[in-house]
């Protein structure tokens, strides 16, 4: 494993503001970032050395982006996975193809959790009108009907209660392939946050308790409760031999449900990830650091925390508008992501708090 030297180009699939905060520690470790991005108005080619703006499956494109990089990773997990099989065999590619495979199908993701020894919420496949109602059958009601691939943060999603007409959410789903997930009793969610190292080392950042409103993750705070602590172990222990069996290079996060039975998957995405923004601030090493020291080949950061406790919090839709009020409070840590448009729903950045 040959360190990467400072002055060699990253490349960064993807343009929104996770490949931003990943360019910013990039260049603080002294390299060169090259977005490649379809949306022109892209947050993270504005802290970048190079941006390539193209579709995700112009092959010409992205062979010219590959080639003028040392290696590459991807800021979001919906990158088309045929393309990036081809651009890996002129730079290296991490994280590894093998895990967006799995990450991009929640049926595919579901059964890996479960063939390493982790716990799901049931589960079915969902092909057509006539499937949904064995599907709902064999999970019970209420139940989540989610779209196999795409749909984050919420979307791609419809909640199905007893009574509700099932061609209604058939309908909301667009008729596309789904997975229908039975309710599972929790008291709180939770990620376990981890890197890995090209050499396999792994190490964890605390484990953040995460609190969702409409689907969309609104605060994660450090320490988590009691409960949550209790089903760390076990939880990063799947995490871990998820890590492992896909050889995986950066950071990997894993969410997880609390129960009175111990902690239950939900899903994992192979990137940085919103619910690990606090260790900007509230950790030795952030988790953008490491990712870069990951793919890197670099040695890995101290993952422990900076602060007794720490408050991150999502600013939402046009909550963006109130910066100045939020840097009214001097312990505030700041940080807008250059969106130009404040929508329902849209991240436009986030605060972190710490407390002594």
């Amino acid at each position: 494993m040959t360190p990467l030297p400072p002055g060699s180009t990253i490349g960064i699939l993807g343009g929104g503001q996770l490949g931003r905060m990943l360019a910013i520690a990039a260049a603080q470790l002294g390299y060169r970032c090259h977005i490649y991005s379809s949306d022109k108005t892209s947050v993270a080619a504005d802290v970048a050395a190079q941006f390539t703006c193209a579709a995700d499956e112009d092959i010409e494109a992205l062979g010219a982006f590959a080639d003028a990089c040392d290696v590459i990773t991807y800021e979001f997990e919906n990158v088309p996975v045929a393309p990036l099989t081809a651009i890996s065999r002129k730079a290296p590619l991490y994280p590894p193809v093998a895990a967006l495979d799995v990450a991009q199908n929640r049926i595919a993701e579901k059964e890996f959790a479960r063939s390493n020894g982790g716990r799901t919420a049931p589960f079915a496949e969902v092909t057509d009108r006539e499937s949904l109602d064995s599907a709902v059958n064999q999970v019970g009601l209420p139940a989540i009907l989610k779209t196999i691939r795409m749909g984050y943060d919420g979307k791609g999603q419809t909640r199905i209660r007893k009574g509700d007409d099932p061609a209604k959410h058939w309908d909301a789903v667009a008729h596309q392939p789904c997975v229908a997930e039975g309710f599972i009793t929790f008291t709180h969610e939770f990620s376990v946050i981890l890197v890995r190292g090209q050499d396999g080392q792994v190490r964890y950042w605390d484990t953040p308790h995460n609190i969702h409103a409409e689907g969309i993750l609104a605060k994660s705070l450090i320490p988590a409760p009691a409960e949550i602590i209790a089903q760390e172990n076990a939880a990063r222990a799947l995490a871990t031999k998820m890590a492992d069996a896909l050889d995986y290079v950066g950071v990997l996060t894993s969410e997880f449900f609390a129960t009175a039975d111990g902690p239950v998957f939900n899903e994992m995405a192979p990137r940085v990830h919103n619910s690990g923004h606090w260790t900007i601030e509230g950790s030795i090493t952030s988790q953008f650091e490491n990712h870069i020291r990951a793919i890197c080949g670099l040695p890995l950061g101290d993952t422990g925390k900076a602060a007794d406790k720490i408050e991150m919090t999502n600013i939402i839709g046009g909550t963006a508008d109130e910066w100045q009020a939020v840097l009214q409070d001097p312990a505030n840590h700041l940080h807008l992501y250059g969106k130009g448009e404040s929508r329902a729903g849209r991240k436009m950045g986030h605060v972190t708090k710490l407390f002594f």
